[in-house]
Parts: structure tokens; C-alpha cells; sequence
């Protein structure tokens, strides 16, 4: 028994020694938006999300929850965005090529839900 507990111990170390870096960052970006990273402090409520794909482009709406303040929020984003070719078109809205990103917050702070949302302009 001890040599089961052994070579499973040993296998979990394997893999974790294999496996890449950017791998083990689960949940590094909003699942539907590829390029969206998501804030330090956040998870995401894969289960409360939507993606739908139509032709006139993409819809995604996407929840996050964690102990961060409305404020830092703001500012991550703010400042990410920009650096990702989205432009600033108002309050938590922001503009890239044909869609458009609108991010809000609910909650108290240390107690926040963000959501992302992804429409065709």
C-alpha cells in the first residue's frame, strides 16, 4: 500500500514538473475572450457565462467575484485595455474593431461581482 501511495506521489510531482508554466495559471484569461486576462484577486463563475457565436460576431458575457475593490478594478482595467488596442468610450466601455467591451461591478468592495460583456458594435 505504502508503494502505491509512492508511485502515485511521485507521478503527481512528474507532472507537475512537466507541465508549462503558463499551464498552471488556471483561469488566466475571461473564458469567450482570449486576450481578456483576468485581475489577480478575481475567479471566474465559469457556470454563470455565456458565449455565443452568431454572424454579425461574438457575444460573450462572462462573471467574476473576489475580495478587490470596485476602484482597482477600474484602474487594472483602465490601463490594460489600452495596452490591448481598446480604446476608452465611457464609462466601463471600452472599443476595439467591431466590438465593444463593457465592464461593470456589483457588490460591496471585498465582496465584488464583475461582469465582462462582448457585443458587436
Amino acid at each position: 500500500m505504502k508503494t502505491l501511495g509512492a508511485i502515485v506521489a511521485l507521478l503527481l510531482y512528474s507532472t507537475f514538473l512537466w507541465t508549462p508554466l503558463g499551464a498552471q495559471e488556471a483561469g488566466a484569461f475571461v473564458t469567450g475572450i482570449e486576450d481578456l486576462p483576468l485581475m489577480d484577486g478575481l475567479v471566474e463563475d465559469r457556470a454563470a457565462g455565456l458565449v455565443f457565436d452568431k454572424p454579425e460576431g461574438r457575444i460573450v458575457e462572462a462573471y467574476a467575484y473576489g475580495a478587490v475593490s470596485a476602484s482597482v478594478v477600474r484602474a487594472f482595467y483602465g490601463a490594460t485595455l489600452v495596452q490591448l488596442g481598446w480604446q476608452p468610450a465611457g464609462d466601463g466601455l471600452y472599443q476595439r474593431d467591431d466590438e465593444a467591451l463593457r465592464i461593470t461591478s456589483s457588490g460591496a468592495d471585498n465582496a465584488l461581482t464583475v461582469q465582462f460583456s462582448l457585443s458587436p458594435n
